[in-house]
C-alpha cells in the first residue's frame, strides 16, 4: 500500500519483504532515503538500520515504522541509526510529508567548515568527528545537531530552533529531539571526563568547553 501510493506520487520504490532482501539491496544500490519497518523477518529493523549505518557504512535517511511507542522504544530505533520514525496507525500523508522533510534535509547544502570546541573536532566536508584525536560515530541527525550546535557555540540554541532546521515544517514529536541527544551524549560526552553538550532548562542547548 505505501510502495504503490509512493510510486503514483513520482517516486521510484523498490521493495523488500524481509530484511535480508533489504540488506542486499542497500549494498548494491544507492537511494535517497529508506523507509524501514522494525517488524520484518529474517532480520529485524533495528538490525537492518545498524548494518547500514556499520558495515555497509552508508548515511542514507531511514524513516522508521513502528508500532511501539514507549520513550525506550524510540531511543532503540535512533541509537541504531533512524533519522525519524512513525508510530502505527499513522496517516500516508504524514509519511510523504515526513519522507519530503527528510529529502530536503538531505539535500540541503552545508558549506564546508572545520569546527573545534574544546578537543572536539568536525569536518562538515568530510563528516569525520574525533574528540581527543579518536574518531566518533555518530548518526546523521547526530552529525546535524553537533553541527548547528558548534556552529552557533557558545551560544544556546533553542529547541525550537533546532527542530525547524533539521525537520523543517514538520516536527516530530516531543521525544525525538531528546532521544537524539542522550544518544549523542553516549558517544560525545560519556567515555570523556569533561561534557561538552549541555542541557539549559527552559532556554534550549549549547555545547562550550567550560573546562
Amino acid at each position: 500500500m505505501v510502495g504503490a501510493y509512493l510510486e503514483r506520487k513520482g517516486y521510484t520504490v523498490d521493495f523488500a519483504a524481509d530484511g535480508h532482501s533489504g540488506l542486499h539491496l542497500l549494498e548494491a544500490n544507492p537511494y535517497d532515503i529508506v523507509v524501514l519497518d522494525i517488524m520484518l523477518p529474517g532480520v529485524d529493523g533495528l538490525d537492518v538500520c545498524r548494518r547500514l549505518r556499520s558495515e555497509l557504512r552508508k548515511s542514507t535517511p531511514v524513516l522508521m515504522l513502528t508500532a511501539r511507542d514507549t520513550l525506550e522504544d524510540k531511543v532503540t530505533g535512533l541509537d541504531a541509526g533512524a533519522d525519524d520514525y512513525l508510530v502505527k496507525p499513522f496517516a500516508i500523508k504524514e509519511l510523504e510529508a515526513r519522507i519530503r522533510a527528510l529529502l530536503r534535509r538531505e539535500r540541503r547544502s552545508v558549506s564546508a567548515e572545520i569546527y573545534k570546541i574544546g578537543d572536539l573536532e568536525l569536518d562538515t566536508a568530510t563528516h569525520q568527528l574525533k574528540r581527543a584525536g579518536k574518531s566518533l560515530c555518530v548518526s546523521p541527525i547526530g552529525m546535524r545537531l553537533l553541527t548547528i550546535l558548534m556552529r552557533e557555540s557558545p551560544r544556546v540554541v533553542k529547541r525550537q530552533d533546532i527542530e525547524r532546521e533539521i525537520w523543517g515544517d514538520v516536527l516530530p514529536d516531543s521525544d525525538t529531539l531528546r532521544s537524539h541527544l542522550y544518544n549523542l551524549r553516549k558517544v560525545v560526552d560519556k567515555p570523556y571526563k569533561s561534557a561538552l553538550l549541555h542541557t539549559i532548562h527552559g532556554s534550549g542547548y549549547k555545547l562550550v568547553d567550560e573546562g
